[in-house]
């Protein structure tokens, strides 16, 4: 961490939304990952579309999106942004995980890496809530930010 002012706190220690009204409008975008494991005949189905509840794929790619736009309302100390873009890719090991990844981007004075990670956590819990009755073992894992432009930061890109 390089800076070790806690800025969530005002004078009465208590917390509160960081004040970003001097901040500079700059074009801003972060990604984000994260995966889900299951049986391979759960995997098998999703991709041959066989869920009794629908397309898999699609309707977690819409939650996400819609996630990200939500953001604000879920994590008490984000602030709201005007997004200019949410996409959502999927992959998978032809086994038994599928791998989602989000990109987000905006132009305004604070970044959308949280914004990033709702994504990718409400599509994966998308999927599990669409298969969970025929797997109730998926697993979800390894989310985390990959990278992150724009704003005073700088830019961050994840290295295991």
């Amino acid at each position: 961490m390089s800076n070790d002012t806690l800025t969530h706190f005002n004078a009465q220690h208590r917390a509160k939304m960081v004040d970003v009204t001097d901040k500079q409008t700059t074009s801003r975008k972060a990604s984000a990952t994260g995966q889900i494991t299951m049986h391979p005949a759960t995997l098998a189905r999703i991709k041959e579309g066989k869920v009794k509840k629908g397309d898999v794929l699609a309707v977690a790619q819409v939650a996400g999106i819609m996630a990200a736009k939500k953001t604000s309302e879920l994590i008490p100390m984000c602030h709201l942004i005007p997004l200019t873009g949410v996409d959502l890719s999927f992959s998978d090991n032809r086994t038994d995980t599928i791998t989602v990844t989000s990109t987000v981007k905006t132009k305004h004075v604070t970044g959308v890496e949280i914004e990033a990670l709702t994504a990718v956590q409400i599509c994966l819990l998308t999927i599990y809530d669409m298969c969970k009755a025929m797997d109730r073992g998926m697993v979800i894992s390894d989310v985390h930010l990959l990278e992150k432009e724009g704003g005073k930061s700088g830019h961050f890109v994840f290295h295991p």
